[in-house]
């Protein structure tokens, strides 16, 4: 902490919060108003973090997920490998940060959906639509993301949380197509999601995984939302 700059605060203010220090003092700052930004020792530390995650990607990409060692890296950062497990505690664990950063990405463009006035349709569509062009994109990091399951609530419970932010926000559109007349009423928001996400899910793992091919994932996609929104059409009923 005595790297870090301080701003934000009166100069008593920033007194009284050093001469108390500790972690009361951090307590102390925070109800104040103080911001400190971070030392010369934490910004090494979130560099070097980001350098052990673009290093690994591009392992994965040039030689497989599979392939690729904790030694593969180590060596190519010129770490020990102590160093690498005190960011990360397995291989794996480079991926559930990608993971993570991934349902970031999904909550936003969600979020971007939910605040646009096109219909339900056209938001799934295009939601949909970008997410498929990411994954194609990137076929090879995705890839290593599905065979570790990185983003996979069941094998990955840290991102119980992420998916379940996710997975309400889709609610919330379907919910909306409801109130409009776009969606039935005849099944829950809940499970109209859940549906959504495990025929998108299965288009994807399957397509990542397989072997390459003529057909794009854009296209897989586009049919599975356009089956979907067949299925929840207003004039469906269940008998």
């Amino acid at each position: 902490m005595a790297n870090a700059k301080v701003r934000g605060a009166s100069p008593a203010a920033i007194r009284s919060v050093a001469q108390r220090g500790g972690k009361r003092s951090g307590r102390r700052a925070s109800a104040l108003g103080v911001e400190f930004e971070p030392g010369l020792r934490e910004r090494k530390k979130a560099r070097l973090r980001q350098e052990i995650i673009e290093t690994a990607l591009r392992l994965f990409r040039a030689q497989g997920y599979e392939n690729t060692r904790v030694e593969d890296v180590v060596q190519v950062l010129e770490i020990s490998q102590p160093t690498f497990f005190r960011y990360f505690p397995t291989k794996d664990a480079v991926l559930y940060e990608v993971g993570n950063r991934g349902y970031s990405c999904i909550t936003e463009k969600l979020k971007v959906e939910l605040s646009s006035d096109a219909s339900t349709a056209d938001r799934l569509r295009r939601l949909y639509n970008e997410f498929a062009r990411e994954v194609e994109a990137n076929r090879w990091l995705w890839q290593a993301v599905v065979l570790s399951g990185a983003m996979d609530p069941v094998r990955s419970p840290q991102m119980r949380g992420q998916e379940k932010i996710a997975a309400s926000l889709l609610q919330e559109i379907l919910e909306q197509g409801q109130k409009r007349g776009e969606i039935t009423r005849a099944f829950p928001v809940d499970h109209l999601a859940e549906f959504m996400e495990a025929l998108y899910n299965t288009v994807v793992r399957n397509w990542v995984v397989g072997p390459p091919g003529p057909d794009k994932l854009i296209g897989r996609v586009r049919n599975a939302v356009d089956f979907f929104l067949c299925g929840v059409a207003p004039e469906v009923r269940v008998t």
